[in-house]
């Protein structure tokens, strides 16, 4: 099905779905543990799903890093630091047969409980080179009131073991606008985030989403002039910290972006295994001179007993019209925004689709575009990107 262009990034998001407790404001597909994690099996199915998943890229293991190279792992959940390294380490060696990962970016997303600090060494070992802690709050009442299982000197302890570990590459969730937060407590967050220097921060807002014990039972959340004061102070406080941000909630010291996370915002492609992963997938054709690309979504089965009795992959194509909308979506939360170069590469569709949405945009302050030869950029402005749901609606 797949001839996949490779000027167009690969990368690899693996899903983890267990957790020890399901957070009232989280709507991923992640489920509490009953019994015990089916470590070795699940592992086992993930290194088959990959081999199918691959498989369409080229027809052998050694073609694969030539024909094409992948930029990135994320080993997302769920909770993936449930599974023990020896379980990660089998996982990763699966898929360096098929990819070259000694250089790339290699993602674990941990929660700061001290018994999976203990692991940090033996995932290091593994291959994984980047750590992502579930934080979220160093404020243990409102760690409670989000539901979070851990307390604030668990994420110390456990930032501690990481470094101790060798990862040179920690980046901290981090949450604003909780139930009842005031700007000084939002503040005195980030200021303990600062304490302990990571190389990156995720800095976003609590939102309420469906499919989730908050959406059912709303907590009380901070009124809309204290959470545009939070985010304000915020945004000069990481700056003052030599935290640049560049996409809407993600802030980094120099080198230190996230490689996968950049590749979903420039609308690059993936691969999605495990549980309710989700991939995106390019395929170009040649025709009479032109190029036709086409882009595929996947999606996994959700429930982790079905996925390991082999599931299902649903694959839809998304529809020429809506191919412009989803780029912008993620292009347009990148403070470099996007170039005529990228949104022709990765869309396949001619810059003039875009001409009445930019002239809109631009006739309402709300997006700036600028030529130098034959380079045209655009991003979003200081109101556009305070108010990008409704600039989205623009979108052709």
């Amino acid at each position: 099905m797949y001839a996949a262009p490779a000027d167009i990034p690969l990368g690899l998001y693996v899903h983890f779905p267990w957790c020890i407790k399901k957070c009232p404001y989280c709507d991923f597909n992640s489920h509490e543990i009953e019994g015990v994690i089916p470590e070795d099996a699940y592992i086992t199915r993930l290194i088959e799903d990959l081999e199918t998943h691959t498989k369409p890229f080229a027809p052998t293991k050694a073609m694969v890093s030539s024909e094409r190279a992948l930029c990135s792992i994320f080993l997302g959940g769920g909770t993936p630091s449930l599974f023990t390294p020896d379980a990660i380490a089998r996982l990763l060696v699966a898929i360096a047969e098929w990819f070259d990962i000694d250089k790339i970016e290699v993602t674990l997303e941990a929660n700061p409980g001290s018994f999976e600090a203990e692991r940090f060494v033996g995932y290091r070992q593994a291959g994984v080179n980047r750590l992502s802690l579930g934080a979220q709050s160093f404020d243990d009442e409102a760690l409670k009131a989000l539901g979070r299982i851990h307390q604030s000197s668990d994420t110390l302890r456990a930032f501690d073991a990481a470094r101790q570990a060798g990862f040179d590459n920690i980046n901290i969730d981090l949450m604003h606008g909780l139930p009842g937060q005031s700007v000084q407590a939002a503040m005195q967050d980030l200021a303990q985030a600062f304490n302990l220097v990571p190389e990156h921060l995720s800095w976003y807002q609590l939102s309420i989403e469906k499919n989730t014990r908050f959406y059912r039972y709303p907590p009380v959340l901070p009124e809309e002039d204290k959470l545009f004061d939070i985010w304000q102070r915020g945004i000069e406080q990481l700056d003052q910290q030599g935290y640049t941000q560049y996409e809407v909630s993600a802030f980094a010291r120099p080198g230190a972006q996230a490689a996968h996370n950049l590749n979903y915002w420039q609308f690059g492609d993936y691969l999605g295994i495990g549980a309710g992963a989700h991939g995106k997938i390019s395929s170009t054709k040649s025709r009479h001179h032109t190029i036709d690309r086409t882009i595929y979504r996947t999606a996994k089965s959700r429930v982790p007993k079905d996925y390991l009795q082999g599931g299902k992959t649903r694959v839809t194509q998304i529809p020429k019209d809506d191919i412009a909308t989803e780029f912008l979506m993620n292009a347009l939360r990148l403070n470099e925004g996007f170039s005529r170069r990228l949104f022709e590469n990765r869309t396949g569709l001619a810059w003039q689709s875009l001409a009445s949405f930019l002239a809109d945009a631009e006739s309402r302050t709300l997006l700036k575009t600028t030529s130098i030869g034959d380079e045209t950029r655009v991003w979003t402005t200081a109101a556009g990107r305070r108010l990008l749901d409704e600039l989205l609606l623009l979108a052709p």
